[in-house]
């Protein structure tokens, strides 16, 4: 992990607090990307610690219906990877707290792999997920990624085995994904049971942060995961008010992150 990465020290800063981090996830250019950045500095004031941006993309198989229909969505604003780029880089003049983009393989296979990583640098992004690219196969874009200076961050579920724990845990910079579930993502009542195993395998081979996403929408699934691991990313729960007020969804959007930070 970097330690210039602006990742790395707010996760630096919230251990030293001894506070839960808060990733929040929404896609970029739903509804559009003049809300998206309002949304992102409301994200801020609310108190969330990164934003995590999808990047629209033809076929989101990691994503649950709330996220595909933003993805629709955000598609049909024609959002592309480099005006999501530019937003990054305007939110730069008034903001600088961290965002990672979350994204599939093709589009930066075709773009680019080193230009990407040197864009995305460029305009202000701290880290990719590259939500289909296993950290056995990642080298070529890691070694774009690190020589850029942008964080990749790599997902492990419950079906993940002890080599590729070993393989994302020695090479992700920024933090570690743990899906709480196999499947997409979606917002559920409860936290899965074995949960705690998977992460107690995960911080047995590393240092880093780990943060739990999928399902995650309540405070009290915050708090419980503040207990075991560094951070809790919430994506359907925010995405799902944004798709019922649309360009309206900014101030629900902040009151909805402020209580799920309060945790």
């Amino acid at each position: 992990m970097s330690e210039s990465s602006r990742i790395s020290k707010r996760f630096a800063e919230l251990r030293e607090r001894g506070e839960t981090g808060l990733v929040i996830y929404i896609m970029a250019g739903d509804p559009d990307l003049e809300t998206t950045r309002a949304l992102i500095l409301e994200l801020e004031r609310a108190g969330a610690d990164i934003i995590e941006l999808g990047v629209p993309f033809t076929d989101p198989l990691a994503d649950g219906p709330s996220i595909q229909a933003a993805n629709e969505r955000a598609r049909a604003e024609d959002v592309t990877l480099d005006k999501i780029l530019a937003l990054v880089s305007d939110i730069r003049t008034v903001s600088q707290i961290p965002i990672l983009l979350m994204t599939y393989y093709n589009p930066i296979f075709r773009a680019g792999q080193e230009r990407v990583a040197r864009l995305a640098r460029e305009a202000g992004v701290d880290g990719l997920l590259i939500t289909d690219l296993p950290p056995e196969e990642a080298g070529e874009w890691k070694s774009a990624a690190d020589a850029a200076g942008v964080d990749t961050i790599f997902l492990l579920a419950p079906t993940s085995n002890q080599e590729r724990i070993d393989i994302a845990a020695a090479n992700a910079t920024g933090f570690v994904y743990c899906v709480s579930r196999t499947g997409v993502t979606g917002v559920q009542s409860e936290l899965p049971t074995d949960l705690r195993g998977l992460l107690d395998r995960i911080r047995a081979r590393t240092d880093s942060p780990i943060a739990v996403g999928f399902g995650v929408s309540k405070p009290e699934h915050v708090k419980q995961i503040g207990e075991w691991c560094d951070a809790a990313v919430v994506g359907s729960a925010v995405v799902n008010v944004i798709a019922g007020e649309g360009r309206a969804a900014v101030a629900p959007v902040g009151e909805l992150v402020r209580g799920l930070k309060g945790a």
